[in-house]
């Protein structure tokens, strides 16, 4: 029993001795070493590896508050992750202080936001995010952004917009992206374009007329 007590009190004394001559990494040693964490999270983001990134820039946010740029990336992969709230949060937050980035990458971003609105039934919030997005992307993106809108109209039962975004998106279909993938959705808006136009027309309808003078 005693040469017992002595073998664990030898290895107890052997591991405080080995962790006296390893001390912790040092902050410069640290900060080093999340760089390169940086560095691997931000592969992950271009890899399309979004769930690997958030794990890392989530926790080196919370050590460091990252750059806006690096934060609209969290909003970006908590976006992929239909974590729609934060997605909101973190893009909302960087939007404002990216206007030197270039078009194409803010669109995306305003698109996530509107998106991410979108998917939580938040459509009028939603709208003006998409305008944002189509002043800034490229004219074969548009087509997406005018469908969505015609969406969002369509919710909000306003049939005149609903039928002016859904004709445009029609247009750019057509014009710009006319391939056999997206037939579907071609005869899809033609269906609601005629759905909006009854709408729109039963309106008319029933707008009192002025009574014919004598």
């Amino acid at each position: 029993m005693r040469l017992c007590l002595l073998f664990l009190f030898l290895n107890l004394a052997a591991l405080q001795a080995q962790a006296q001559t390893s001390p912790a990494l040092s902050r410069e040693e640290r900060r080093e070493a999340d760089a390169r964490e940086l560095g691997k999270a931000l592969e992950y983001f271009a890899a399309a590896k979004y769930h690997e990134a958030l794990l890392i820039l989530d926790r080196l946010d919370s050590l460091y508050k990252l750059n806006p740029r690096y934060r609209a990336y969290l909003g970006v992969c908590h976006y992929y992750e239909w974590n729609y709230e934060q997605a909101i949060r973190y893009l909302e937050e960087s939007l404002p202080h990216l206007d030197n980035f270039s078009p194409a990458e803010r669109s995306f971003y305003y698109w996530a936001d509107a998106e991410s609105h979108f998917r939580l039934g938040r459509y009028q919030e939603a709208v003006p995010l998409y305008e944002k997005m189509l002043t800034l992307c490229h004219d074969n993106e548009k087509p997406d952004a005018y469908y969505r809108l015609g969406f969002c109209s369509v919710f909000e039962e306003d049939w005149s917009e609903a039928l002016r975004y859904l004709r445009l998106s029609l247009k750019y279909y057509r014009q710009l992206r006319d391939t056999p993938d997206l037939k579907a959705r071609v005869a899809q808006i033609t269906n609601m374009i005629r759905g909006c136009e009854e709408k729109v027309g039963r309106q008319a309808d029933s707008i009192p007329q002025p009574a014919p003078k004598p």
